[in-house]
């Protein structure tokens, strides 16, 4: 049995905050072929699918599809604000290496 990716507070926050929700929209968070380890992640607000896990929160949603699920098993997608700027992160425990761009990881 999968164990679905985990949202943070910080990052249903964020989504409030910029009015995602209001907008019929989610955070598609997807796992693609590319990047410079081999896999990237793709972050976007999005209209949810038939197929996706919608994940749920201060009245936000998170959605992921049935192809990048396997890929984000137990993961949790987090807000980060640093100095360098702010942006939707990702911990992944399934993957071996990533990138210092945080995008793309390996497998």
């Amino acid at each position: 049995m999968q164990i679905p990716p985990r949202v943070t507070e910080r990052a249903f926050a964020r989504l409030s905050e910029i009015g995602a929700g209001d907008q019929g929209q989610a955070l598609r968070v997807a796992v693609e072929g590319g990047g410079c380890s081999g896999f990237q992640y793709e972050i976007a607000l999005d209209a949810p699918k038939e197929d996706d896990l919608i994940l749920e929160g201060n009245g936000e949603r998170v959605v992921v599809d049935a192809v990048s699920l396997p890929f984000l098993e137990n993961a949790v997608i987090d807000f980060s604000e640093e100095l360098i700027g702010a942006r939707f992160v990702i911990e992944n425990p399934n993957a071996t290496s990533s990138c210092g761009c945080g995008t793309s990881f390996s497998m």
